[in-house]
């Protein structure tokens, strides 16, 4: 809310009397008539009727949403008959890349016994060297298809670029937009054409109000639903590869009501902190996790040193 006064003498004055109504003053915006007090969105729940008669007080508004779409979206997105959010937890694994076909179903056979309702794997794989592995392009998608379909799981894969949408669509249930391309406004429109729920990672150095107008733009396109997914942001200690935020998880989740699941493998890079951030993630309201595995992770041909073995997916709980 927005609390209009006459004057800065007034300030100090009118900021206390909010305090008393548990609503604290975010900051302070100055025109040439009047003085703005923007409330911080975290006050308790009162009438604006009342902060009305506070003397001093001009006016109270509240600013129309700018993702509407966002919060009248709910807290639960449906991935044909799985539902991400509600009170079961999610869990989302596979490898970073799907790098054959017999490895992809050996990978998927187990991870169903483990509870693991969404088969993940990379089929283009955005890589910041020209000359890493980039996955092996739509052969892959056909390939993490039938794992999933014979291990009774749905896939999530990412879409790269716009020219990708199609075959990717054609082949997942859940179509993802990498941390990379938060902000690729152009594929955010391209991916909710397609008219599927969407998997969106937070970006890098996203704020939280970036990332949800990123998910804005793909309901605005006509996608089915957004799941969040935090992955760490950049941070300055270089023990971790990111910073995972859990106060965004539990903002999101028990704030906002929306679906957010973590990806403890990507924040860390560390196969020894995934499960017990994804034990967390789970605690703070996230609605599921997504870790990546692989049955000889020193063969992995990328990002091996995060990898879980397929059994310690078992370790972190959580069905859906």
């Amino acid at each position: 809310m927005i609390v209009s006064v006459g004057s800065a003498s007034d300030v100090k004055r009118v900021t206390q009397a909010l305090a008393a109504h548990g609503q604290w003053v975010a900051r302070v915006e100055a025109t040439a008539t009047e003085q703005l007090l923007v409330l911080a969105p975290y006050g308790a729940a009162v009438d604006a009727a009342r902060l009305r008669e506070i003397p001093g007080v001009r006016a109270v508004s509240t600013p129309a949403s700018t993702r509407p779409l966002l919060d009248g979206a709910g807290s639960t997105v449906a991935v044909g008959d799985i539902v991400i959010g509600g009170e079961r937890r999610t869990l989302i694994a596979g490898p970073c890349a799907v790098e054959s076909e017999a490895r992809i179903h050996a990978l998927a056979s187990t991870l169903a016994r483990h509870g693991v309702s969404v088969l993940r794997g990379g089929a283009h794989k955005p890589r910041t060297s020209p000359y890493a592995f980039r996955g092996h392009g739509d052969v892959a998608l056909g390939w993490l298809r039938d794992a999933a379909d014979a291990a009774g799981m749905k896939v999530v894969t990412e879409v790269l670029s716009e020219g990708d949408v199609d075959a990717v669509a054609a082949r997942a249930d859940l179509l993802q937009v990498g941390s990379r391309n938060m902000a690729a406004f152009a594929l955010l429109r391209a991916v909710g054409r397609a008219g599927l729920p969407v998997l969106l990672k937070r970006g890098a150095a996203a704020t939280i109000d970036e990332w949800l107008l990123a998910a804005e733009h793909l309901l605005a396109a006509g996608a089915r639903g957004v799941v969040l997914c935090e992955r760490g942001v950049r941070g300055f200690d270089h023990e971790t590869r990111n910073l995972l935020d859990l106060s965004a998880v539990a903002l999101l989740a028990n704030v906002h009501r929306l679906p957010v699941i973590v990806d403890p493998s990507h924040a860390t890079g560390r196969r020894d902190l995934v499960v017990p951030l994804a034990r967390a993630a789970l605690a703070c309201g996230a609605a599921g996790v997504m870790v990546e595995v692989h049955d000889q992770p020193e063969l992995a041909l990328s990002d091996g040193p995060q990898a879980l073995a397929p059994d310690d997916v078992a370790a972190i709980g959580g069905r859906s």
